[in-house]
């Protein structure tokens, strides 16, 4: 396989929590250019025992980074290396250019352009993929799309696209079009990381303070005297279209390959009484119910997510 791309120590600095500073060691920044984007990640080397050194790609939520898999990254090792990705204007990656915004398939396209110039000496061709929110609605497009590509796919409280009624097609392009005209407005300064951090902890996918500063330093960037968001402000604009569940059932039927897909107690989805439709779609798919919220693989007790990840590959 390609060099990753002149990986690198990693250092988050001393606002990191006790865990990324103990798992430092074990992973190395990496970086992958592609032909209109820089991506950037972390990565593990497989174990001396892995199980048969198949590639495994890790893909974060939105507004996430790479860190978010500090605590699962070193357990799958196992099974071969691990690459975590920062999305397109996430984490250390580069930003879409002017004028252009986050559309889902792009993600989907970048993902596809990343394994077809850096992972297609692989055992047998394919890659595991494992995603979180966002990364798992990527990961199930791009395994529909490209099934000769995927070995399987796990996803972590996530289950195929948001979806919108075709009647809300024309308010949604509005809003979108009315915010990129507005631009995204001032940035906050923060002091320091550990009250970004403090910040993160609330909203619609609440974290602990120790998840919170795990993940946050990688998002920052200095300014001034004191620290702002590193992540694109457009990624929090509307998008100009969305997929109908018409859409979204479509495409999840069309995954060929083996699924996981890790439904947590408290997480977005726990609520939810439309998934059934969906989980009947994916014709392989198991389901492992773990404990925890939305960020059940960082946040709190991550055994019962790693486990099940870990039985799902064995299990081949």
């Amino acid at each position: 396989m390609n060099d990753m791309a002149m990986p690198t120590e990693a250092s988050e600095g001393q606002e990191v929590s006790d865990l990324t500073e103990k798992t430092s060691q074990a992973f190395r920044e990496s970086e992958w250019k592609l032909r209109h984007i820089t991506l950037a990640g972390l990565s593990w080397p497989s174990a001396l025992d892995a199980h048969d050194n198949t590639p495994i790609i890790m893909l974060h939520g939105w507004l996430d980074n790479s860190l978010t898999f500090v605590k699962l990254a070193p357990e799958l090792a196992h099974f071969g290396p691990v690459y975590a990705l920062d999305f397109a204007g996430h984490g250390h990656s580069g930003h879409r250019p002017e004028g252009q915004s986050y559309l889902l398939m792009d993600y989907v396209a970048d993902l596809a352009e990343l394994v077809e110039r850096y992972f297609q000496e692989t055992p047998d061709g394919r890659v595991n993929l494992v995603g979180h929110s966002l990364g798992g609605i990527v990961g199930a497009l791009y395994a529909a799309a490209f099934p000769e590509r995927i070995r399987s796919l796990t996803m972590i409280d996530s289950l195929g696209a948001l979806s919108r009624p075709v009647k809300e097609t024309i308010p949604q392009l509005r809003k979108a079009i009315k915010k990129r005209i507005a631009g995204s407005g001032k940035q906050v300064v923060y002091p320091d990381i550990t009250t970004a951090a403090k910040a993160r902890e609330g909203g619609l996918s609440p974290l602990s303070p120790e998840a919170a500063v795990t993940l946050i330093p990688r998002n920052m960037k200095p300014q001034g005297d004191g620290f702002v968001w590193q992540t694109d402000p457009r990624l929090r604009h509307p998008s100009p279209l969305m997929m109908t569940e018409e859409q979204v059932l479509a495409s999840l039927a069309a995954i060929e390959t083996r699924v996981l897909f890790v439904r947590a107690d408290h997480g977005l989805l726990s609520y939810r009484k439309d998934l059934d439709e969906r989980a009947e779609a994916i014709a392989n798919l198991q389901i492992a119910k773990v404990p925890g919220g939305h960020h059940c693989h960082l946040d709190g007790e991550t055994g019962p997510v790693v486990t099940a990840i870990r039985q799902f590959l064995e299990n081949e």
